[in-house]
């Protein structure tokens, strides 16, 4: 008999909807990719029913605009994710447009366990491929600590949707701030609960995806000078930040 529920991300925003059909308790999403193709609403501006929240959804075009920018001669790029995840569906869609328009070629590889994406990603660097692209997928950032030397040591930059996989030991992550976005949740939350909005009438919120967080270990194996790329990547993004490999947010403070 809870007043209000918070799932966060895709798969547990689906169960709670599912969970509040008859009940009617209302539900504020949080950090769900795309809220329209996993039917949780109806758009992001006409909502009805009893659940609304906020979305990380992803500026695809920005990170290739990183890519190419940072390597003008890319002509084959690696589309690695979880074929099982809905956050992949437009963010891989729009990536296809993308680079379909620039000329670029491309290949897709897919996993749904560390395992499998060991052997994509594998895959990709027998390919040959200039670099690689995963959205807002969170089986390859699990599995980013087992794959990202072998791409590093390849010479193949990992651009990815989310910071959480350049601490995992890709290259580049851009996307949202999370912590804002936690505190976007929050005064959703509040609204409903004090000020007595209803979730049929509160659009889903968005974000300016503009933080590009480089992992600058990465960067360096790479071949690549940090400060000379975050000049370079700087009007392209709100923010430029680095980052180091670690296991969790936590390690960066010991």
């Amino acid at each position: 008999n809870v007043d209000i529920i918070v799932p966060i991300a895709t798969p547990a925003a689906v169960v709670m909807q599912t969970a509040t059909e008859d009940n009617k308790i209302p539900v504020v999403f949080s950090a769900v990719s795309d809220p329209v193709s996993a039917k949780l609403v109806k758009s992001m501006d006409a909502l009805g029913g009893n659940i609304t929240g906020t979305s990380d959804a992803l500026d695809t075009a920005a990170i290739f605009k990183l890519m190419t920018t940072a390597d003008p001669d890319c002509k084959y790029v690696g589309l690695l994710y979880d074929q099982g995840q809905d956050a992949y569906t437009q963010a891989i869609a729009d990536a296809k447009a993308y680079l379909d328009k620039a000329g670029i070629k491309y290949i897709e590889k897919t996993g749904s366990t560390t395992d499998e994406i060991n052997l994509a990603a594998q895959s990709l660097i027998a390919e040959k491929v200039d670099a690689i692209f995963t959205p807002t997928d969170n089986t390859v950032m699990t599995a980013e600590l087992s794959i990202y030397e072998s791409l590093a040591k390849a010479g193949i930059p990992h651009y990815t949707g989310a910071d959480s996989f350049a601490l995992n030991g890709a290259f580049l992550g851009y996307g949202v701030d999370y912590a804002n976005l936690g505190v976007e949740t929050a005064n959703m939350v509040s609204g409903i609960l004090l000020d007595g909005n209803k979730p049929a009438t509160t659009p889903v919120l968005t974000f300016d995806n503009g933080t590009a967080t480089i992992n600058t270990d990465i960067c360096r194996e790479l071949g690549l000078n940090y400060d000379e790329l975050a000049k370079t990547f700087a009007p392209l993004c709100t923010k430029v930040q680095s980052i180091v490999t670690a296991e969790n947010f936590d390690d960066l403070n010991k």
